[in-house]
């Protein structure tokens, strides 16, 4: 039983590690956008790389010990809770990615007015997934409630910056190219806060054993 807690840590480890990659690649994807610069943007590549290594390593390690020690109780749900994290981090990363390649998409376009909400739109996301990483490292079911709380301010920005945009697109057609790019940054921020709530959702059922999925009236107690 010693060298299975040993391999849960080790496991958690893995899961930390990989998500301090995942919150790098979607800064310096953001970075990379505001600044126009092509060089982040490998980088952000570079992390994809990373990320995808580290994802199989965790499936991997997570399955032969769901296979192999047959866990009871909140030990079986923190290795079926680390799947999901570990899926979801996987395409935080990806949407990473989507992001710095439309931020070279701009860079070979003529440019646009500022970026509206999108700055804005990014750090409530970041925002969102520090927390929900935060309250996995601290099995803290509170602060995994306030990341669904959050959810609805992300969405609601990006309806406004596809408003804005809309109207952008009307009064400057020779544009459209560069916000139907702008748009899509968005919906990949949008996302992105979606799989925080994933994870979110995940901690409420390791701390406390419920699914809060589909349940609005639940993430609000």
């Amino acid at each position: 039983m010693r060298h299975f807690d040993e391999e849960l840590e080790e496991l958690k480890s893995k899961l930390l590690e990989m998500s301090g990659l995942v919150e790098s690649a979607i800064s310096t994807s953001v970075t990379a956008l505001t600044s126009l610069d092509r060089q982040l943007c490998e980088r952000v590549f570079e992390y994809e790389d990373r990320i995808n290594i580290m994802e199989i390593e965790i499936d991997d390690m997570a399955t032969r010990l769901l296979a192999l020690q047959q866990p009871m109780a909140s030990d079986l749900r923190f290795l079926t809770s680390a799947i999901k994290i570990n899926n979801d981090l996987e395409r935080m990363g990806d949407l990473a990615v989507k992001i710095a390649k439309r931020a070279l998409d701009l860079m070979d376009l003529p440019p646009v007015k500022p970026l509206v909400d999108i700055p804005e739109m990014a750090r409530l996301a970041e925002s969102m997934l520090h927390k929900c990483l935060d309250s996995f490292v601290r099995r803290d079911s509170a602060l995994a409630r306030e990341v669904l709380v959050s959810d609805d301010g992300v969405d609601d920005t990006r309806v406004e910056i596809f408003r804005v945009l809309i109207r952008a697109m009307q009064a400057e057609p020779a544009n459209i190219p560069q916000y139907v790019d702008l748009m899509s940054v968005a919906r990949s921020l949008e996302r992105i806060a979606d799989h925080a709530t994933n994870i979110a959702e995940d901690v409420l059922f390791l701390t406390e054993g419920i699914d809060v999925r589909h349940h609005a009236e639940t993430r609000k107690s």
